[in-house]
Protein backbone atom coordinates (compact mmCIF):
# COMPACT_ATOMS: atom_id res chain seq x y z
CA UNK A 1 0.00 0.00 0.00
CA UNK A 2 2.93 2.15 0.73
CA UNK A 3 2.81 2.88 -3.46
CA UNK A 4 -1.05 3.17 -3.54
CA UNK A 5 -2.44 6.64 -5.38
CA UNK A 6 -3.78 7.99 -1.92
CA UNK A 7 -0.13 7.32 0.03
CA UNK A 8 1.57 9.42 -2.90
CA UNK A 9 -1.30 12.06 -2.93
CA UNK A 10 -0.45 12.19 1.39
CA UNK A 11 3.51 12.52 0.20
CA UNK A 12 2.12 15.28 -1.99
CA UNK A 13 0.25 17.24 0.48
CA UNK A 14 3.40 17.04 3.43
CA UNK A 15 5.88 18.57 0.70
CA UNK A 16 3.56 21.37 -0.12
CA UNK A 17 2.88 22.35 2.95
CA UNK A 18 -0.88 20.95 4.19
CA UNK A 19 0.82 20.14 7.91
CA UNK A 20 1.96 23.62 7.89
CA UNK A 21 -1.43 25.56 7.21
CA UNK A 22 -3.67 26.29 9.51
CA UNK A 23 -7.06 25.21 9.00
CA UNK A 24 -10.41 24.79 11.44
CA UNK A 25 -9.65 21.58 13.56
CA UNK A 26 -5.90 21.64 13.45
CA UNK A 27 -4.30 21.79 10.28
CA UNK A 28 -5.27 21.48 6.15
CA UNK A 29 -3.72 17.91 6.28
CA UNK A 30 -5.86 17.17 9.02
CA UNK A 31 -8.40 18.10 7.58
CA UNK A 32 -8.12 16.39 4.21
CA UNK A 33 -7.26 13.11 5.90
CA UNK A 34 -11.21 13.41 8.19
CA UNK A 35 -12.09 14.00 4.28
CA UNK A 36 -11.36 11.32 2.57
CA UNK A 37 -11.91 9.05 5.69
CA UNK A 38 -15.48 10.28 5.69
CA UNK A 39 -16.13 9.68 1.98
CA UNK A 40 -14.38 5.80 2.70
CA UNK A 41 -16.84 5.64 5.21
CA UNK A 42 -19.53 7.02 3.03
CA UNK A 43 -18.45 4.06 0.35
CA UNK A 44 -17.34 6.97 -2.48
CA UNK A 45 -15.75 5.32 -4.90
CA UNK A 46 -11.85 5.75 -5.36
CA UNK A 47 -11.25 8.37 -7.20
CA UNK A 48 -13.95 10.59 -5.67
CA UNK A 49 -11.97 9.69 -1.80
CA UNK A 50 -8.96 11.09 -3.86
CA UNK A 51 -10.77 13.58 -4.79
CA UNK A 52 -11.71 14.73 -1.01
CA UNK A 53 -7.76 14.06 0.16
CA UNK A 54 -6.61 16.38 -2.70
CA UNK A 55 -9.96 19.03 -2.66
CA UNK A 56 -7.61 21.96 -1.82
CA UNK A 57 -4.76 21.72 -4.08
CA UNK A 58 -5.58 24.40 -6.01
CA UNK A 59 -7.47 26.29 -3.41
CA UNK A 60 -11.16 27.25 -3.05
CA UNK A 61 -13.67 29.88 -3.28
CA UNK A 62 -13.88 29.27 0.59
CA UNK A 63 -9.81 28.47 1.00
CA UNK A 64 -7.50 30.68 -1.14
CA UNK A 65 -4.48 28.53 0.23
CA UNK A 66 -3.23 26.66 -2.93
CA UNK A 67 -1.15 23.76 -2.63
CA UNK A 68 -0.11 23.59 -6.43
CA UNK A 69 -0.87 26.43 -9.44
CA UNK A 70 -3.21 25.73 -11.80
CA UNK A 71 0.18 25.22 -14.47
CA UNK A 72 0.63 22.02 -12.76
CA UNK A 73 -2.31 19.87 -12.98
CA UNK A 74 -0.25 17.31 -14.66
CA UNK A 75 1.85 17.04 -11.40
CA UNK A 76 -1.28 16.42 -9.37
CA UNK A 77 -2.91 14.15 -12.07
CA UNK A 78 0.12 12.13 -11.97
CA UNK A 79 -0.48 11.05 -8.56
CA UNK A 80 -4.16 10.75 -8.00
CA UNK A 81 -5.23 9.76 -11.80
CA UNK A 82 -7.23 12.13 -14.62
CA UNK A 83 -10.61 11.18 -13.33
CA UNK A 84 -9.58 12.57 -9.59
CA UNK A 85 -8.02 15.47 -10.51
CA UNK A 86 -10.24 16.45 -12.97
CA UNK A 87 -12.70 16.43 -9.75
CA UNK A 88 -10.14 18.36 -7.49
CA UNK A 89 -10.04 21.10 -10.74
CA UNK A 90 -14.13 21.20 -10.66
CA UNK A 91 -14.29 21.65 -7.22
CA UNK A 92 -11.48 24.26 -6.75
CA UNK A 93 -13.39 25.93 -9.69
CA UNK A 94 -16.52 26.82 -8.29
CA UNK A 95 -17.96 30.16 -8.37
CA UNK A 96 -19.89 29.31 -5.20
CA UNK A 97 -21.72 32.55 -5.24
CA UNK A 98 -22.65 32.38 -8.63
CA UNK A 99 -23.01 28.57 -8.88
CA UNK A 100 -24.82 27.71 -5.60
CA UNK A 101 -28.38 29.37 -6.05
CA UNK A 102 -29.01 27.56 -9.06
CA UNK A 103 -27.87 23.92 -8.36
CA UNK A 104 -30.73 21.21 -7.21
CA UNK A 105 -33.13 22.84 -10.27
CA UNK A 106 -32.58 21.30 -13.90
CA UNK A 107 -29.97 22.15 -15.35
CA UNK A 108 -27.72 23.89 -13.37
CA UNK A 109 -25.16 26.16 -14.73
CA UNK A 110 -21.59 25.59 -12.80
CA UNK A 111 -19.42 28.87 -12.61
CA UNK A 112 -15.97 28.65 -12.97
CA UNK A 113 -14.08 31.30 -11.09
CA UNK A 114 -10.72 30.40 -12.71
CA UNK A 115 -12.32 31.07 -16.39
CA UNK A 116 -15.67 32.87 -15.88
CA UNK A 117 -17.27 31.00 -17.88
CA UNK A 118 -20.67 28.67 -17.00
CA UNK A 119 -21.58 25.03 -18.15
CA UNK A 120 -23.92 22.10 -17.17
CA UNK A 121 -21.89 19.73 -15.52
CA UNK A 122 -22.67 15.98 -16.21
CA UNK A 123 -25.25 14.40 -13.92
CA UNK A 124 -22.02 12.12 -12.46
CA UNK A 125 -20.02 15.01 -11.62
CA UNK A 126 -23.04 17.12 -10.04
CA UNK A 127 -23.05 14.08 -7.89
CA UNK A 128 -19.56 13.97 -7.03
CA UNK A 129 -19.84 18.24 -6.51
CA UNK A 130 -22.27 17.85 -4.54
CA UNK A 131 -21.02 15.02 -2.24
CA UNK A 132 -17.52 16.74 -2.24
CA UNK A 133 -19.23 20.05 -1.37
CA UNK A 134 -21.03 17.93 2.05
CA UNK A 135 -18.09 15.88 3.42
CA UNK A 136 -15.80 19.20 3.41
CA UNK A 137 -18.54 21.33 4.78
CA UNK A 138 -19.56 19.00 7.38
CA UNK A 139 -16.15 18.57 8.55
CA UNK A 140 -15.83 21.99 9.55
CA UNK A 141 -18.91 21.89 11.10
CA UNK A 142 -18.11 19.27 13.20
CA UNK A 143 -14.59 20.68 14.31
CA UNK A 144 -16.33 24.65 14.56
CA UNK A 145 -19.30 25.32 16.63
CA UNK A 146 -18.75 29.08 15.29
CA UNK A 147 -18.84 27.72 11.90
CA UNK A 148 -21.93 25.60 12.35
CA UNK A 149 -23.64 28.66 14.29
CA UNK A 150 -23.01 30.92 11.71
CA UNK A 151 -23.22 28.71 8.34
CA UNK A 152 -25.22 25.30 9.49
CA UNK A 153 -28.78 26.47 8.23
CA UNK A 154 -27.43 28.04 5.04
CA UNK A 155 -26.06 24.51 4.72
CA UNK A 156 -28.82 22.94 5.59
CA UNK A 157 -31.04 24.22 2.97
CA UNK A 158 -28.35 23.82 0.22
CA UNK A 159 -28.08 20.31 0.79
CA UNK A 160 -31.62 19.68 1.14
CA UNK A 161 -32.11 21.39 -2.05
CA UNK A 162 -29.16 18.54 -3.30
CA UNK A 163 -30.81 15.58 -1.49
CA UNK A 164 -31.31 13.71 -4.92
CA UNK A 165 -27.52 14.27 -5.75
CA UNK A 166 -26.34 13.32 -2.11
CA UNK A 167 -25.51 9.77 -0.99
CA UNK A 168 -27.85 8.39 1.83
CA UNK A 169 -25.13 8.41 4.12
CA UNK A 170 -24.14 12.07 3.33
CA UNK A 171 -27.16 13.12 3.27
CA UNK A 172 -27.49 11.37 7.19
CA UNK A 173 -24.65 13.05 8.39
CA UNK A 174 -26.21 16.49 7.07
CA UNK A 175 -29.12 15.96 8.85
CA UNK A 176 -26.85 14.87 11.94
CA UNK A 177 -24.30 17.78 11.93
CA UNK A 178 -26.72 20.11 10.78
CA UNK A 179 -30.18 19.24 11.87
CA UNK A 180 -29.47 21.53 15.12
CA UNK A 181 -27.58 24.32 13.51
CA UNK A 182 -28.29 27.65 14.57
Amino acid sequence: MPDSPAARAVELLLRSGAADIPHPGGTLHAHLTRVHTRLSDWGARPALRLAGLCHAFYGTDGFATALLPLEHRAELAGVIGPEAEALVHLYASCDRAATYPGLGGPSPVFHDRFTGRGFVPTPRRLRDFAELSAVNELDIARVDPEFRQRWGPDLLVLFTRLRHLLSDRAWTDCREVLGTAG
